[in-house]
Order: structure tokens, then C-alpha cells, then sequence
């Protein structure tokens, strides 16, 4: 691994062992009506439904629990796209944002609701750098795309870059990291578009996939190594969520009856599960109970919704879609009790316990691969 700085970046301490936040001198100007957080404490009992595998809707009695919004927000600038990837347990969420000329640049919110500056690698030669993970050290994970044009990792510990390749592989996305410094992501075959998932506990690293899929994702361990959650594409190109125990078994596929692609994102230590899937031309925020219980929230008024982090205490971030298709972050909080009555026979199960063996080094274009968001 090896730390990377450019003369152009400034790094402003803000305490130790915590994230600093970081200018990138001549970076995006922003535009003169800058979008502040919207704080605007919405209690919005969430569309619940326990969603059989096999089978229709049926709507959950309203004690059994409810999602309520707590504030939305986007990051500072005129017309970003704000996606939101990660929550840690102070409440700091990591993400990304697009900006009107389509340029992506990771960012960090903060507990109190400020802003880090545009996350930038260093390495970054196409305007595109991804903030996915953040733990509890403010210790961040992400991808960029180098001179390549193949996808490339970092952790970002204290405003400094360390570069993270899996070895052998053309493209290389980390996608979370825990507070124990254990890890996920996955990495390309010489195609460069084709990804196998892996995890790093405590620095040994294991890959995993789906049987017959084209690519499997890893994009969550939770803190208790009990889970690790993601999702897969099959043969047809089609999306379904998967998730893989401690004893290495693979569970799929996670889908909601009626779903055309399912993404299981995040995590906690109470093995909640946060997620989206698509059925009948909406996109719904999904929240699974492991092994077989799900329960929907469709942000108001928006045809998109994607949960996309939980923490301990219940608190999830995510992102909604307007009528005008800009894209904006916002916090959520589950209230009550989850539903524990299960919805259908348990998936089945695939033993992957096998090591990872290193890929032969073989340089590709990265294709417009990109794991989902």
C-alpha cells in the first residue's frame, strides 16, 4: 500500500484519530444558491408490508413498527445528485454526489450536519471518486477511476490516501468498512467487468459468488462478522439479493414478490437489513429481517427510494428521487418492533468457504461495470 498526496490538496486537522475534513485547491465553484440541509422533521409512518417470498403484499399491523423520517439534505451546490452510501454509529454518513456536469466526488456529513470538502483521489484522472464506507474512526472507503480507466480502491484514514488494489485484479471496489477495520468489495475478472465479492477478516481475505452468476457483490460486514450482505446478477442480467452467514453459506435469492432487481446494501448488529428493489415501475426502500421478513418504505411522493445504511440505534440513511429527478439524501429512524412472523420457506443455501486465489495481472478497460449505488 502506498500514501498518495498531490501538492494541490490541503488537509485541515480536526482532532486526532478522526477524519479530517480536505480542500482540493481550484476545485468545483459552487453556484450561488447553495442548497442548505433541509431540517425538516417530517414523522411519516412508513408503507409497511411483511412481503412473502411467494405471494402478494400483505399490509403489517401499525404497531408492528414504522420508518419515520427524521431530516433530508444535499450536498452544497447547485443541482448535485446526493447519494448517500453508509451510516456509523455517531451518525457520520459517507457518500457521493454528482454535480450538474456529471463529474462524481465522494463526501462526508457530519454528525452536526456540515459538510467535509469534495473527497478527492489523488489518482482521480476522469472525475470520479466514490466515498462507500465509513466506520466509527472516520476511517473512509472508496473508489476512483485512474489513467486506466479501470476502477481502483482507497481508505482514508486522517487525510491520508492509501491505495488498496485486490492483487491480480483490473478493477478493485471496496464497498464498507467495520470498526474493527474488516472489510468488503469486490473484484473484476480480466474482463474487467465481470466482479467476484470478497471480505477481509482480520487480514485474511475470502471470495465468494453466487453458483452461475455473472457477478456477486459484498457490500456490508456487519460488526459482529454474523453477516455479510449484497447482491448478485444472474445469467439473464437480472438483480437479487443474497447475504452469507458466519459459517459461510451463501442465502438466495433475496426478492420481494414482483421484484425485478433487488439490492441488499447495509447492515447493523441486530442483523437488520437495508436495501431497494424494483417491481412495476417503482423503486422501494427495502427492510429485511433475515431469514424471510421484509417491510417497505416508499419515501412521499417519489418513485424511487433506496435505504442504503442502517446503525445500531436504528437510524438509516438513503436516498429519494424528486419529480424533477434530482436526487436527495435523507435520514430515517425505525420505531417499534420489526415483524418476526416469517413470510415464506427459507432460501436455500450454498457452502462457499474456499480462499481467494489471486487473479493473474491483466489490464482492462473498466467498461462502465458499476456496482450499484
Amino acid at each position: 500500500m502506498k500514501l498518495v498526496c498531490t501538492k494541490n490538496t490541503k488537509w485541515v486537522l480536526s482532532g486526532p484519530h478522526q477524519l479530517q475534513k480536505f480542500a482540493q485547491e481550484n476545485s468545483i465553484k459552487e453556484a450561488i444558491s447553495i442548497m442548505k440541509p433541509k431540517h425538516i422533521f417530517i414523522s411519516i409512518l412508513a408503507v409497511l408490508f411483511v412481503v412473502p417470498l411467494m405471494g402478494t403484499f400483505a399490509q403489517q399491523a401499525p404497531n408492528s413498527g414504522s420508518i419515520e423520517v427524521i431530516t433530508t439534505f444535499d450536498y452544497p451546490g447547485t443541482g448535485n445528485l446526493t447519494l448517500p452510501q453508509k451510516i456509523n454509529e455517531r451518525g457520520d454518513v459517507v457518500g457521493e454526489f454528482i454535480d450538474s456536469s456529471g463529474v462524481t466526488r465522494g463526501f462526508v456529513r457530519f454528525s452536526d450536519g456540515s459538510f467535509s470538502d469534495p473527497i478527492v483521489d489523488p489518482n482521480d484522472t476522469v472525475g470520479f471518486t466514490e466515498g462507500r464506507g465509513i466506520n466509527n474512526s472516520r476511517t473512509v472507503n472508496g473508489d476512483y477511476v485512474g489513467s486506466d480507466g479501470n476502477l481502483h480502491s482507497f481508505f482514508l484514514s486522517g487525510g491520508t490516501f492509501t491505495e488498496y488494489d485486490f492483487p491480480g485484479a483490473p478493477s478493485t471496489n471496496l464497498l464498507s468498512i467495520s470498526d474493527s477495520g474488516d472489510f468488503t468489495g469486490a473484484f473484476s475478472d480480466s474482463t474487467g467487468v465481470n466482479f467476484t465479492a470478497f471480505i477481509s477478516v482480520g487480514g485474511t481475505i475470502t471470495s465468494f459468488s453466487v453458483p452461475g452468476a455473472r457477478s456477486t457483490f459484498a457490500l456490508e460486514i456487519n460488526n459482529s462478522k454474523q453477516l455479510v450482505v449484497g447482491y448478485y446478477i444472474d445469467s439473464s442480467g437480472i438483480l437479487h439479493g443474497q447475504y452469507r452467514d458466519a459459517n459461510g453459506a451463501l442465502h438466495f435469492p433475496i426478492d420481494p414478490s414482483g421484484s425485478v432487481a433487488t439490492v441488499l446494501f447495509g447492515l447493523n448488529d441486530r442483523n437488520w437489513v437495508v436495501g431497494r428493489y424494483a417491481a412495476s415501475g417503482v423503486t422501494h426502500g427495502l427492510f429485511f429481517v433475515p431469514p424471510n421478513n421484509f417491510f417497505t418504505f416508499d419515501y412521499p411522493g417519489s418513485t424511487f427510494t433506496s435505504l442504503n445504511g442502517i446503525s445500531d440505534q436504528g437510524v438509516i440513511c438513503g436516498r429519494y428521487v424528486d419529480a424533477s429527478g434530482i436526487a436527495h439524501g435523507f435520514l430515517a429512524r425505525v420505531t417499534g418492533t420489526p415483524p418476526t412472523t416469517l413470510a415464506g420457506t427459507e432460501m436455500k443455501a450454498n457452502a462457499s468457504p474456499s480462499l481467494v486465489t489471486p487473479l493473474n495481472q491483466s489490464p482492462s478497460a473498466w467498461g462502465g461495470a458499476m456496482p450499484a449505488r
